[in-house]
C-alpha cells in the first residue's frame, strides 16, 4: 500500500475501534424488514408528500452503503445505495440523540447503514427518510471510489467487479436486467413444452463445436478429461432416449481468443425438438428475443453501441451464397476465385495453432476458405437481425443435407450488428453419413478443431434419433444487445483477465 492508502486505511481502522469502543459490532448482525430504495421512492410517490412535509403515518426503514455524506452543525444528510437505486438519509441530533451523533460522526463512505424513520421530503422536494435510530451494519476499511465519477478504469473495473457493482449504478441495472432476460428464455422454452435438462461440463470425448477444449486430469480415474465446449452430442442423446423437447442453459469453455465478443467461458442456451426443423428454431430465435426484451421493457426497436437495431419479428432470411456473392463478388462453387480472393484479403496467413496443427494453405478446404471471405466481407454488413442460411456443408459435420444439393447443410445463423447470436441446424440422425463426416475430419478435411470421433454418439444414432431441429443461442450476446453494452466482458460478472 502506499503511504496515502495507509493513511486512509489506518483512519478507518480507528473508526471501526471507536465503533466497537460503543459496544457496536462494527461488521454487524441480521437486519429484517428493509424496504428496497426504489420501492420506498415508490411508495412515497404514491403518498404524494409536499416539500417539507412527513407523513407520519409513514414508517419504513431503509438499509444500504453510503456513498455521500454531508454534515451541516446538529443536521446531516446521507446517501445510501442498495441495490436499486439510492435514497437520501436526513439526520439530526435531536432525533438520533448523542449516542447516535457519535456513530454517524465515524462512518465513512462505503460503511453500511440501516436507518428507521418516517418518510418526508426536504424542502427542495427531495425524497428522505428522516431517521430516528441508525443501525451499524458493516465498516468499509477501503475507500471507495470518487463519488462524482465512479471506478471508471476498465481494467480495475473488471478486476474489481466487486467495487464495479456498487460504484456504478448503471453497472449493477446490466446484471439484474441479464438475470430477468435468462429468466425470461427459461420460462419461453418451458412454455414452448421443452424440459430443462443438466449436460456434463467434463468429458472424454469433446465436440459439437468447432473449438479448441480446455483439458484437465482426474486423478482417481487417472483419465484425462476436457471442459465442455458444447452441450450438442449429450442434448442429442436426450432426443434417442425419448426426451422429444430440451433445452440447457449452460457454460462452455473454448480454449481460444478474448475479444470483445469472446470470453473463454461463456453461457450458451441450446435447445433440441424432434419432429422439428430449421423452421421451428428461427420462430424460437425470435421468439425468445421478443421474452427477452419484454421482460426489461424498452420495445423492440433500440440502440446498440452507434447503430439503430429493430428487432421486430420476422427477421428476413439470405442464403450464405447470395451474400457472398453480393459483398464478396465470387461465387460459393467457384474454389479458384475464392481463393484469389481470400488471398487478396491476406486470409490465407495461418494461426501459429493452424501451422503446430499441420494445417496448409494450399490444401485448405475451399469452404473453409470461403467462410475466411464471408467472415470479411459479409458479417460487417449484417447490422440488422438477419438469418443466414444454405451454409457449405464442410462446414457443418452434425446438420443434415439439402435434399437437392448434398453439398449444402440445412443451418442458419442469426447474426445481429454484425455478430453471430444464433446458430441452428436440421440435425443429421442418419449413423452412416455421421460417421462418414467425422472420419473426413479426421482425415484432415474440414475445420481441423472439429477433428474428433465420439463413437457412443454414433451407437446412440444407431438406436435411432428421430428428426430434429436444434439451435444455440449465446447469452452473453443476447445480454449485450438488448442492454446495449459494447463488449462482452460487461455482462460477465467476472471475465478472465490476465494476472497483474
Amino acid at each position: 500500500m502506499n503511504t496515502q492508502h495507509d493513511q486512509y486505511y489506518e483512519d478507518r481502522l480507528r473508526k471501526l475501534q471507536a465503533i466497537a469502543a460503543m459496544g457496536i459490532d462494527p461488521y454487524g448482525q441480521k437486519y429484517t424488514d428493509v424496504r428496497q430504495n426504489a420501492d420506498i421512492r415508490a411508495f412515497a410517490e404514491r403518498l404524494a408528500i409536499e416539500a417539507g412535509q412527513t407523513d407520519e403515518t409513514a414508517r419504513v426503514r431503509a438499509a444500504g452503503r453510503v456513498m455521500l455524506r454531508r454534515v451541516m452543525g446538529k443536521l446531516a444528510f446521507l446517501t445510501i445505495r442498495d441495490w436499486s437505486g439510492d435514497m437520501q438519509i436526513g439526520v439530526s441530533k435531536a432525533k438520533v440523540g448523542d449516542a447516535g451523533w457519535a456513530l454517524l460522526e465515524n462512518l465513512d463512505l462505503g460503511d453500511h447503514i440501516g436507518a428507521d424513520g418516517l418518510l418526508g421530503r426536504t424542502k427542495t422536494n427531495e425524497i428522505t427518510v428522516w431517521a430516528d435510530q441508525l443501525t451499524f451494519l458493516c465498516k468499509a476499511l477501503r475507500t471507495p471510489p470518487e463519488k462524482f465519477h465512479g471506478l471508471t478504469d476498465v481494467d480495475i473495473r473488471y478486476r474489481e467487479r466487486y467495487v464495479d457493482l456498487f460504484s456504478n449504478p448503471d453497472v449493477m441495472q446490466t446484471f439484474r436486467a441479464r438475470s430477468r432476460i435468462v429468466e425470461a428464455v427459461r420460462r419461453y422454452f418451458q412454455g414452448q413444452g421443452f424440459l430443462e435438462v443438466e449436460t456434463p461440463m467434463l468429458q472424454s470425448v469433446y465436440g459439437g463445436a468447432a473449438a479448441r477444449p480446455f483439458m484437465t486430469h482426474h486423478n482417481t480415474l487417472d483419465m484425462d478429461l476436457f471442459l465442455r465446449i458444447s452441450p450438442e452430442l449429450h442434448l442429442k442423446r436426450l432426443l434417442v432416449g425419448g426426451m422429444e423437447r430440451v433445452f440447457e442453459i449452460n457454460r462452455n469453455f473454448r480454449n481460444e481468443g478474448i475479444s470483445t465478443q469472446h470470453n473463454p467461458e461463456f453461457t450458451m442456451m441450446e435447445c433440441y425438438q424432434a419432429y422439428g426443423d430449421l423452421s421451428d428454431m428461427m420462430n424460437h430465435v425470435e421468439g425468445l428475443f421478443v421474452a427477452g426484451i419484454e421482460s426489461i421493457g424498452g420495445g423492440f426497436k433500440r440502440r446498440f453501441r452507434e447503430l439503430d437495431i429493430d428487432f421486430s419479428p420476422p427477421w428476413p432470411r439470405r442464403t450464405y451464397s447470395d451474400l457472398l456473392r453480393e459483398h464478396a463478388g465470387v461465387e460459393l462453387r467457384d474454389a479458384a476465385g475464392i481463393r484469389k480472393k481470400a488471398e487478396s484479403l491476406g486470409l490465407l496467413k495461418l494461426s501459429p495453432e493452424e501451422l503446430a496443427a499441420g494445417v496448409r494453405a494450399e490444401t485448405m478446404d475451399p469452404a473453409i476458405l470461403a467462410n475466411r471471405v464471408f467472415e470479411a466481407t459479409v458479417e460487417p454488413t449484417l447490422i440488422q437481425p438477419t438469418f443466414v442460411v444454405e451454409y457449405p456443408a464442410a462446414l457443418c459435420p452434425l446438420t443434415r443435407r439439402k435434399k437437392d444439393d448434398p453439398t449444402i447443410a440445412l443451418r442458419f445463423e442469426a447474426y445481429v450488428a454484425c455478430m453471430e447470436v444464433g446458430n441452428a441446424y436440421t440435425e443429421l440422425n442418419d449413423p452412416a453419413i455421421q460417421r462418414e463426416t467425422f472420419g473426413s475430419q479426421l482425415e484432415g478435411e474440414g475445420d481441423e478443431t472439429m477433428r474428433v470421433m465420439d463413437e457412443d454418439f454414433i451407437k446412440a444414432l444407431e438406436f435411432g434419433m428421430p428428426p430434429a431441429g436444434g439451435l444455440g443461442v449465446g447469452i452473453d450476446r443476447l445480454v449485450m444487445l438488448l442492454t446495449n453494452s459494447a463488449s462482452i466482458r460487461d455482462v460477465i460478472l467476472f471475465p478472465l483477465q490476465r494476472p497483474k
